[in-house]
């Protein structure tokens, strides 16, 4: 049975939480130090990834309300099969930039969809 679409946007917010609750801690050059963080970071990231994914198959017009959507998959895509050219600095920038509009992107849609 597939599971709703819904349910992925939990997903991605859970994920989330994993990172901001790996980081809250770090500034950006004690994350790059550390190896441990970095790739639970990265796993996370590669979970929100394929969540989205699944949306962007399954619920075109889920995906479409999420406009940073298609960067993420690329970014997950980076990830998971280029791990040469992963760049801290960006993997930071995104955890400071482009994660909180997502979370507020998936909270907006669980909401509008009848989820608390």
């Amino acid at each position: 049975m597939q599971r709703d679409t819904r349910a992925y946007l939990t997903d991605i917010l859970d994920a989330a939480a994993a990172i901001h609750a790996a980081v809250s801690t770090l500034s950006e050059d004690t994350y790059g130090d550390s190896r441990l963080i970095r790739s639970a970071v990265e796993r996370e990231f590669i979970i929100i990834g394929e969540a989205l994914k699944v949306i962007a198959q399954h619920d075109p017009a889920m995906f479409d309300a999420i406009p940073e959507g298609r960067q993420i998959i690329d970014f997950r895509n980076l990830l998971s099969h280029e791990y040469l050219r992963i760049n801290n600095r960006v993997v930071w920038g995104a955890i400071q930039s482009d994660l909180p509009l997502l979370e507020q992107h998936c909270r907006e849609l669980l909401e509008w969809r009848g989820l608390p």
